[in-house]
């Protein structure tokens, strides 16, 4: 049990009612609950769930994915990161054209709407070979690669592009928007602290807070559906999850395009700096995921289930309303060593809690849906290019056609 059911404290009851209202939480109030634990723990769930289900319904997502992996060369050395290998290590890739088109092909007959991009960050800025890698095929960018992958995955398979390729400047985002559903950069956390000696972001320029916040916001003025989220468990200190979310929430309120709020735990793994570093446990990731929905209102708030494999069903009473990318195909490349659940398990799960599971595409259904009321010549929020295909995918709601999922 994460919490048992009692009397919260008298200094908690309050924050709950105000949010309940409809009244915004002070960093102060986000503070306090962040620390909640026992009844007072119980009592934030019960909040976070009474509004996800005032703003969401009963109805909870996830997205079917193909996950490729297009480079895991990169300039940066995070402490809790398995993924990025050195140029002279024999793990060490970059997908062909036809290895990412296989991949994307493969998804495509496992019923996969969505092809998930990850990559290290600008591995060119550091490795002279993978430059040279570049030059040969006719790029200067890693970038420049992945927007024609995303171009020949949306062209010869259908699959909708979303790339996560880390910091981008305007002029990036730009190049890569026709070609893609939607984008997303993890904030991780806005505690510049974390960048120390010793830390788990020392040694990685391009995990600067200001500089990622910058990249997010570069995707708001541009109208591009976007994901971010929390890491937690990685060193840093409960007021800075809070701040954290707050810097999500304020982008969100300038442009509206936050179209997800990841919560995602920290996993200790043999090979990497912070081997022996804690992992939050699920009483942690509840009260913060309870946090975040009282913070962030109606925003979509996800936790990926692959991560907490006995636990996870616990979060649909802390406010998510949404699963993530879930792979028939591809393992978790992020996280390797954390299968992902078997979509009959993760609907059953659901269930015995009260919930439907269903599809969503690689843009949130309200992004889908509110493309329709865009006035002609005016830019929304689904590409040009994509307009057709999503359309083709998504019901009146803005969810996959029912007779288009598959379990």
């Amino acid at each position: 049990m994460l919490a048992t059911k009692s009397e919260p404290n008298v200094q908690v009851r309050p924050i709950l009612d105000r949010a309940l209202e409809g009244y915004p939480l002070t960093r102060e109030d986000a503070c306090a609950l962040i620390r909640a634990d026992g009844p007072d723990l119980a009592a934030l769930m019960e909040a976070a769930s009474r509004l996800r289900d005032r703003y969401h319904g009963r109805v909870v997502t996830y997205s079917r994915k193909v996950f490729i992996p297009l480079t895991n060369l990169c300039r940066d050395t995070c402490g809790y990161c398995t993924f990025v290998y050195q140029p002279d290590e024999p793990e060490a890739h970059t997908m062909t054209p036809d290895e990412v088109l296989a991949v994307a092909r493969a998804g495509k007959f496992a019923g996969c709407k969505e092809a998930l991009f990850s990559l290290g960050d600008k591995p060119e800025a550091k490795y002279p070979s993978y430059r040279r890698w570049l030059a040969e095929r006719g790029y200067r960018t890693t970038l420049e690669y992945l927007r024609d992958m995303c171009e020949l995955v949306l062209r010869k398979t259908g699959l909708l592009p979303h790339a996560n390729p880390g910091l981008m400047t305007y002029d990036d985002i730009a190049m890569l928007r026709p070609v893609n559903a939607s984008m997303g950069i993890m904030l991780e956390n806005v505690s510049a602290r974390l960048l120390r000696p010793g830390m788990a972001h020392h040694r990685c320029p391009d995990k600067v807070p200001k500089r990622r916040l910058q990249t997010i916001e570069f995707a708001g003025r541009q109208k591009v559906a976007f994901t971010t989220g929390i890491l937690i468990g990685i060193g840093e200190t409960l007021e800075e999850r809070a701040d954290s979310l707050f810097a999500i929430k304020e982008l969100h309120g300038r442009y509206g395009h936050v179209q997800e709020v990841i919560v995602q735990n920290f996993r200790a793994k043999p090979d990497i700096a912070m081997s022996d570093h804690p992992e939050p446990d699920a009483a942690d990731m509840a009260r913060t995921i309870a946090v975040a929905r009282l913070v962030l209102g109606p925003m979509n708030i996800q936790a990926p289930p692959n991560l907490t494999p006995r636990e996870y069903g616990q979060y649909l009473f802390a406010g998510i309303n949404d699963w993530g990318g879930i792979s028939p195909v591809t393992k978790d490349f992020i996280n390797p060593e954390a299968p992902w659940p078997k979509l009959a398990e993760l609907r059953d799960v659901c269930a015995e809690a009260g919930f439907e599971l269903r599809e969503r595409l690689a843009l949130y259904p309200e992004y889908v849906r509110s493309d329709n009321a865009v006035p002609a010549g005016r830019q929304g929020f689904v590409p040009e290019g994509l307009r057709d295909r999503i359309g083709a995918l998504a019901d009146d709601s803005g969810l996959v056609k029912r007779e288009e999922e598959q379990w």
